[in-house]
């Protein structure tokens, strides 16, 4: 049997081709290790605030060792950011109605993290741990469009990705390969290395002889090959003033993600949902969780920390040897607590980005069967900002696109809008680039991640000066509460940056209180 066949038939059989990618040596097996910390937790209790991926993880580690933890999750579910919207699906936005997706059984997007990167092994680790299956998750499409709204030659129009991608290698190349063999820059080489980079110039630009740019098949067909005498008919190139003025290489396209180092392929998803991997999770912590628990206060007190919380019985408070606070900033600064002065300035001006998704269900794969889009991303410079075609259920009946997916100001002005608003914004604006939306379109939800309760942003954004001045303060512990979640790593925005969190705190918890049962063993009387 060749790789390929068992690569086909272990998918079909599995549901996935991961494990038979890891069994063929095409992918490394998630090389983070399992965690083996020494020593014991019995006696103590953690208190983890959150039941995000960073909290549960935590629970999930600390129980390993012994340790009683108790997760406070003011939410009905657990998960957090990771969230994926199917039939039922509740969400409620500060201000706004309780909100119940309608989608059909089976169909779904993901309102927060839709995609794990091949080198976040840690993620991947715990993915494998807990029995979560993955699968390929096409980010990179070059049949996608980029779309520009305004006054060029190729403005308002939908042009294929791989159209402009390779167009404007060509044209670079050709620059390029002009100056160089001209001798024009001062670049120390001998002829022959000269004439290696001119060749690759040429490979790189799809260069002709003269080291002008033609179009070739790369960037595709107005007629594709086919039978007998069907050679196909290759496209003529845009022209470079063309792409410019029409706004083309504007900043809204400059996320080529081939070249971003978080998105290069290969990236997977779970399969059925990212939020499988906090169900996961959550199966293994389920003891610990305590969901609709409202935290109000945090205090430190001399020998741990007592916590208030508001559930649908009435106040409560509940204390702990040591806290792990996971909360994101934004709600964590509206919460009485006594920390020092550094951690609550922290806490209140590290900025969140504003950011929201939209989800619309479609009665067929239009993307799919009209446009032979499978997965992938097309780009806009309106407030849209990127459509993301899914990368699963290939040629199924329905689907479900991500239609809106946005940013800052673009993702403020939508998010402002009522859900009835949004909903008419990402139709009409879609439907400049794929006019089957109107009779296609069954439903949508919408989620705002700046307006959403317990959130109230999408992910930290650290720029030079606060990582300078703020972030120190969230990396140690201000007396007896430790902080985690994507917000005191490197890795914000990603599931990696909780679960990189996690490991870190439980770790240094644990030596903190390993090292107080040395110097203060148990002793008991025998007399």
């Amino acid at each position: 049997m060749s790789r390929r066949s068992f690569l086909n038939k272990s998918a079909l059989i599995a549901g996935t081709a991961y494990p038979a990618m890891l069994a063929l040596g095409l992918m490394p097996s998630a090389p983070a290790h399992a965690f083996s910390l020494q020593g014991d937790g019995k006696g103590k209790h953690i208190v983890i605030l959150g039941g995000g991926l960073a909290g549960m993880t935590a629970a999930y580690e600390l129980n390993k060792l012994g340790y009683r933890t108790t997760i406070l999750e003011a939410r009905n579910r657990s998960g957090g950011r990771v969230f994926s919207v199917r039939k039922g699906s509740t969400h409620q936005e500060v201000g706004g109605p309780l909100l119940t997706s309608n989608f059909d059984e089976g169909q779904y997007f993901n309102a927060g993290p839709s995609r794990i990167p091949h080198h976040h092994k840690l993620t991947l680790h715990y993915c494998k741990e807990l029995g979560v299956p993955l699968e390929v998750y096409n980010n990179v499409n070059e049949s996608t469009y980029y779309f520009s709204e305004g006054k060029g030659k190729l403005s308002n129009q939908k042009v294929r990705a791989r159209e402009i991608h390779n167009d404007m290698r060509g044209y670079t190349s050709e620059l390029l390969a002009k100056a160089l063999d001209q001798d024009k820059l001062d670049l120390a080489m001998s002829k022959e290395d000269a004439a290696k980079v001119l060749e690759y110039l040429r490979a790189e630009g799809g260069l002709d002889l003269d080291k002008l740019y033609k179009a070739s098949a790369r960037r595709g067909y107005l007629e594709a090959p086919g039978a007998g005498e069907k050679s196909g008919k290759i496209a003529d190139p845009h022209k470079l003033v063309d792409i410019i003025q029409s706004g083309l290489l504007d900043p809204d396209f400059y996320n080529v993600a081939e070249y971003t180092y978080e998105l290069q392929m290969t990236m997977f998803q779970a399969v059925g949902g990212m939020d499988n991997i906090a169900k996961a999770l959550e199966k293994k912590i389920a003891g610990s969780l305590k969901l609709g628990a409202e935290v109000k206060a945090i205090t430190n007190v001399a020998d741990g920390v007592k916590v208030a919380y508001k559930d649908k019985t009435g106040e409560h408070e509940i204390k702990g040897d040591i806290c792990i606070c996971t909360l994101p900033l934004p709600v964590l600064s509206n919460i009485n607590h006594n920390f020092a002065s550094d951690v609550s300035r922290a806490i209140d001006f590290v900025p969140y980005i504003q950011t929201g998704k939209i989800g619309l269900q479609f009665k067929r794969r239009f993307w799919e069967e009209d446009e032979h889009i499978f997965g992938g991303i097309t780009h806009t410079n309106n407030d849209l900002t990127q459509i993301f075609y899914p990368s699963n259920g290939y040629l199924g009946k329905k689907g479900v696109l991500i239609g809106c997916y946005n940013f800052n100001d673009k993702a403020k002005r939508v998010g402002d809008m009522s859900v009835a608003e949004r909903e008419k914004f990402a139709l009409e604006k879609g439907s400049l680039i794929h006019p089957q939306y109107k009779q296609e379109f069954e439903n949508s939800f919408s989620v705002t991640w700046h307006k959403t309760l317990y959130n109230m942003g999408g992910w930290a954004v650290y720029g030079s000066e606060e990582r300078k001045n703020l972030y120190p303060a969230l990396l140690k512990p201000d007396k007896n509460v430790y902080f985690a979640g994507e917000h005191t790593t490197y890795l914000t925005a990603w599931m990696a940056g909780a679960f990189e969190s996690a490991r870190s705190t439980v770790a240094a918890v644990h030596s903190r209180l390993a090292e107080q049962r040395v110097q203060y063993p148990t002793t008991t009387n025998k007399g």
